[in-house]
């Protein structure tokens, strides 16, 4: 079998392994630096009433802890309009089941929350096999608020930063990439219409009744959460896709 990568003895191998492990490792302890420095956030007040649909009724936010500390919510893309939800958020989310209850244990509960109303999530939820909590946003101002949803109106004048205007990634609609379109068609809605809602996860914490907003990340911010991709970063070759892959709005 021909292949044109480059091809080395076992010792060269070990010696560039050995080499790329001290990478590794120092990435391991910046990650930690990174981990320590998000924990040490300061937090912010929620003073906002909001009001979910879920299976169980109309909880608050604060209902939504379940009478735990920590709340983790996944923005999960999926619009009043799409007709499914975002392929890379439903790769993401094929991992919650099970990650569900290894976080309860540790006194946090996991949400994915969506705008489309909530028989939408109830038969794609349905479709895809999964039993994770899924609340709709659909009757609040929670997506906008937490910087997952934008007006057509900022749309179109290109006044859209998502991950925060430092850094951030303007979506103006015209000249939309390629891949951008492709995941809106596999929504079953128009590449416009798709970009309004993005994908993040944002973290609260319940102390003495009241809600504090704690950490949020947007755009390549989310691609630690997918576990799938944490083993195909791995492969010999990578992702090894064809179509687009989970990093196509930011760089």
């Amino acid at each position: 079998m021909k292949t044109t990568h480059r091809i080395a003895t076992r010792k060269e191998w070990l010696a560039e392994l050995r080499e790329l492990l001290e990478a590794e490792k120092d990435l391991t302890r910046r990650g930690d630096e990174v981990r320590q420095r998000r924990r040490e956030l300061p937090w912010v007040l929620v003073d906002k009433e909001y009001r979910f649909d879920t299976d169980e009724g109309s909880p608050s936010l604060a209902d939504l802890f379940r009478g735990r500390s920590q709340l983790l919510v996944y923005h999960f893309m999926f619009g009043p309009d799409y007709t499914a939800g975002c392929p890379s958020c439903s790769t993401i989310a094929d991992g919650f089941d099970r990650l569900v209850e290894h976080l309860a244990n540790r006194d946090v509960t996991l949400w994915a929350v969506s705008r489309a109303p909530l028989p939408k999530l109830q038969l794609y939820k349905h479709q895809m096999d999964w039993t994770f909590p899924w609340a709709s946003s659909f009757r609040n101002d929670f997506n906008s608020d937490f910087g997952v949803l934008f007006t057509e109106e900022q749309q179109r004048a290109g006044a859209i930063a998502h991950n925060y205007p430092r850094g951030g990634y303007a979506m103006d609609a015209n000249g939309t990439p390629k891949a951008v379109r492709q995941f809106a068609a596999r929504c079953g809605t128009d590449a416009s219409t798709y970009m309004r809602d993005r994908p993040g996860m944002s973290a609260f914490v319940l102390k003495e009744g009241a809600v504090y907003h704690a950490y949020s990340t947007y755009s390549r911010g989310v691609d630690g959460l997918c576990c799938a991709y944490q083993w195909l970063d791995r492969a010999p070759i990578g992702p090894n896709e064809a179509g687009p892959g989970y990093g196509v709005y930011e760089n």
